[in-house]
């Protein structure tokens, strides 16, 4: 049995957006859990990476209820694991991009910038900020890393493990369906 054989007889296609949706869901937690408690604060490229799990949560929530409404085939269902798969290779190219600027691979954003905290703002500046985008943590300084990976590599293992994973989900659904009458 191949390794593609074992991941496509692992995942149901009506099971998988549920899983999918946990994991989206936890990294969101996570990563809200950061910036929260151990002041983390994101950058405007962790907040992209944040995007695509809500994008995978929409797609799951929106294709899965339809589904269930219209009572939709193994085919279809294929179909949403599908879309799910594309959402999450869009996560890997982004957090493969924040890694890469982090190493210095990749040139950053121009919204890539740290605030500077050198003195109290005045009430000029207070209103001029409520009126602007916020300076966010620099893109180009990860906060920490482990085993030489920042939270931008990890997301961006995440990421592939679940393309994978709905990959694999949606082409057995595909394969299933092809064969069943």
């Amino acid at each position: 049995m191949t390794l593609t054989q074992i991941l496509m007889s692992q995942f149901s296609a009506r099971v998988w957006p549920l899983w999918a949706a946990k994991f989206a869901l936890l990294a969101l937690a996570f990563a809200h859990i950061s910036e929260q408690v151990f002041k983390l604060y994101p950058c405007d490229l962790c907040l992209r990476q944040r995007e695509v799990y809500w994008a995978a949560l929409t797609v799951i929530v929106v294709g899965g209820g339809l589904l269930l409404w219209r009572r939709g085939g193994l085919r279809l269902w294929g179909g949403l694991n599908l879309a799910l798969a594309a959402v999450f290779a869009v996560g890997v190219g982004v957090a493969g991009y924040h890694a890469g600027v982090e190493w210095g691979v990749f040139a950053p954003l121009s919204g890539c910038t740290v605030a500077s905290a050198d003195a109290l703002p005045s009430a000029a500046d207070i209103l001029k900020a409520l009126s602007e985008p916020q300076a966010t943590a620099s893109c180009t300084d990860a906060p920490w890393r482990v085993h030489g990976l920042s939270m931008a590599g990890w997301n961006g293992l995440l990421y592939l493990a679940l393309m994978a994973a709905s990959l694999s989900a949606g082409l057995g659904a595909v394969t299933k369906a092809k064969v069943s009458p």
